[in-house]
């Protein structure tokens, strides 16, 4: 699950803690929210894979972020696993049909939280737990670090190979150039957004060569995606 990012939105601060500590501990990249306002403004930025998110927040409330989340078209499909003391099933029913892709209940154990992260991700976003993704006629072995374009090879350097990981896990998806740097690069490290440029141009002339047919569609203004169809 390396390089898998969580997102907990949670705002007590010592369930925030230990949920973050095992989380990691399991090689889950993880980032904290304290409240609802938090939760929207990290899920633009850390792009998570992932929420685990408390139904009770200040601000905005979890059932208004799991919404907010399920509105818009870039992050409709994001798995959502929600966490309350409220234990009536009408409450639980409610939460499903608002957008969660599961529910828990307070209290509960970090293994059986972290059982059910796998579990979502399996079922939703399988290729962030496959050693092997497959899209249109390009295949990644994520183990191995080895690409194939239908039988042909493709020889990429350390930082193509992680756009394109991150491209192929998400396909048909915009990303700008910010989100492409925050995902590749890190968010901690200061790159020039036109690195991205240069790095989609070295990736894109490597995929090119091994068959016809651009898979990678630059959107004027928005940013890159991988629409292998094409």
């Amino acid at each position: 699950m390396a390089n898998t990012r969580v997102l907990v939105v949670e705002d007590e601060e010592a369930l925030a803690t230990l949920l973050e500590y095992n989380l990691r501990r399991e090689n889950f990249d993880v980032a904290l929210a304290a409240d609802g306002e938090e939760a929207l403004m990290k899920i633009e930025e850390f792009q998570p894979d992932i929420v685990i998110l408390d139904w009770m927040l200040p601000r905005v409330s979890g059932i208004e972020v799991c919404r907010q989340i399920r509105s818009k078209a870039e992050t409709k499909n994001l798995p959502i696993i929600m966490l309350t003391a409220r234990s009536e099933e009408a409450d639980r029913i409610r939460g499903l049909e608002t957008g969660a892709d599961d529910y828990l209940t307070k209290p509960f154990s970090t293994n059986e939280l972290i059982a059910r992260v796998r579990a979502v991700l399996r079922r939703i976003r399988p290729a962030l737990v496959q050693e092997e993704v497959k899209v249109g006629d390009i295949r990644v072995d994520r183990t191995a670090h080895r690409v194939w374009r239908g039988e042909a090879e493709v020889h990429l350097g350390p930082t193509e190979f992680r756009l394109l990981d991150h491209l192929i896990q998400h396909p048909g998806r915009v990303f700008s150039r910010e989100q492409l740097l925050n995902a590749v690069w890190g968010s901690d490290v200061y790159v020039e957004v036109r690195t991205v440029d240069v790095h989609i141009g070295r990736l894109r002339k490597a995929l090119n060569k091994a068959a016809d047919g651009d898979p990678i569609r630059t959107v004027r203004s928005a940013g890159y995606s991988l629409s292998p169809e094409r």
